[in-house]
């Protein structure tokens, strides 16, 4: 297992809030097995990078030999998370959530042990309160406790709706830690107030009370927004592995550290010499490409990854990229800049419009990767080669500006 102090640093590693420290060493002190739960619903098909900032926390335990809970909230995906929501979502039917459910389950192993990961659904218990359960459980909830909740505070405060269904939900996930009796619970940082509901429900049961840890959003490939599919900016744990080494590489240095940070499986230690390597002059691309060859090994086994390396290398090393071509420096804001407008100032359109409809016709790459979705941004602090046609090249650098 390793020492209850040496395990506490890695576990800490990059998380938001710890609560509360002192318990966890002290039940890492008591060298048994801890019930970690992390609860995910169903509300859609596939699992992004977003996702395994928490399941390789998940794994990080599990490494350390404590027993690892992956709940899928059939039950709560009925009612739908209203985390960080300035409306309530779309209820889901339990068909699609039992669908959805069924490629989550397959799709954790790619991250997480099969033989030391415990797959439950809360639909196991939460089915089987009575109505009667279900009052006494809300009946120690109060209103004004209920809109401390930002979301909710914020919904009640501009005169938007709040589904009585919706305050049951942080209920029913402190539930869970009841039913499961667990030992820590993870979530994101839109889950902290969930999470402690639960340490007061487990009290409230006569259980003690559970560590909550909490972890950061990811940002998407942008580098600015959080990673989710419908921006477009995600890497999904089933994209093909020449894709997702590809998209890997795209990222800025900056980000590129932060993806270390959340989703590598190397010790603090490991990642430091990383880190010192580059400032005393080592080149950060060296670490991408490290950083790349360990998450598309993970999903996709060794020789997939070795292969997309292999791609990556010969469409940007061996010949298909000159060496020799224009550098262009940008500025642009935080945010990055729109493609079209980013092809444009690189030299390689004359307008806008015209960078646009290369796009639409498939002639433009970046990084090796044809470029589909129009409203993409490329994010400031990165280097890429975009190329359009089959001859014309630029190595284009945007540097961040900020406003104010």
């Amino acid at each position: 297992m390793g020492s209850p102090e040496h395990q506490l640093q890695e576990l800490r590693r990059g998380a938001v809030d710890l609560v509360r420290e002192e318990e966890l060493l002290e039940r890492l002190r008591e060298r048994r097995p801890l019930r970690v739960k992390c609860g995910f619903d169903p509300t859609a098909p596939d699992l992004h990078l977003g996702h395994v900032v928490i399941l390789t926390k998940m794994r990080q335990f599990q490494d350390f030999g404590h027993e690892v809970i992956f709940l899928i909230g059939d039950f709560t995906g009925m009612i739908g998370d209203p985390s960080g929501r300035s409306k309530a979502r779309p209820t889901l039917t339990e068909d699609q959530l039992k669908e959805n459910a069924a490629t989550y389950a397959t799709q954790v192993h790619r991250v997480l042990a099969p033989d030391l990961t415990r797959v439950e659904f809360n639909s196991t218990w939460m089915n089987s309160l009575s109505a009667a359960d279900l009052v006494r459980l809300a009946g120690k909830r109060t209103l004004a406790r209920m809109l401390e909740r930002d979301d909710f505070k914020k919904r009640f405060g501009e005169g938007n709706p709040i589904g009585l269904h919706e305050f049951m939900y942080p209920i029913a996930q402190g539930y869970d830690s009841v039913a499961l009796q667990a030992d820590v619970e993870l979530g994101g940082t839109d889950q902290t107030f969930n999470l402690l509901l639960g340490r007061q429900i487990q009290a409230e049961h006569g259980q003690p009370s559970q560590i909550v840890l909490t972890l950061p959003l990811l940002e998407g490939t942008d580098g600015v927004q959080k990673m989710s599919k419908s921006l477009g900016n995600h890497i999904a744990i089933t994209d093909p592995p020449e894709e997702m080494y590809g998209k890997l590489m795209s990222v800025s240095d900056e980000l590129m550290w932060r993806y270390l940070e959340l989703l590598s499986l190397r010790t603090q230690a490991e990642l430091d010499e990383l880190r010192a390597g580059v400032e005393s002059g080592g080149n950060p691309r060296d670490v991408k490409m490290a950083l790349a060859s360990e998450l598309t090994t993970r999903f996709h086994g060794e020789q997939a990854s070795k292969g997309a390396a292999d791609d990556f290398a010969r469409r940007h090393r061996r010949g298909e990229t000159p060496e020799e071509m224009p550098e262009v420096s940008l500025t642009g804001a935080d945010g990055g800049i729109p493609v079209g407008e980013f092809v444009r100032r690189a030299g390689l359109a004359s307008t806008n419009a015209e960078a646009m409809r290369l796009i639409s016709q498939g002639a433009v790459r970046l990084d090796g990767e044809r470029v589909s979705d129009r409203a993409m941004v490329v994010p400031a602090g990165s280097t890429s080669v975009v190329q359009v046609g089959k001859r014309r090249f630029a190595r284009v650098s945007i540097e961040s500006v900020r406003s104010g």
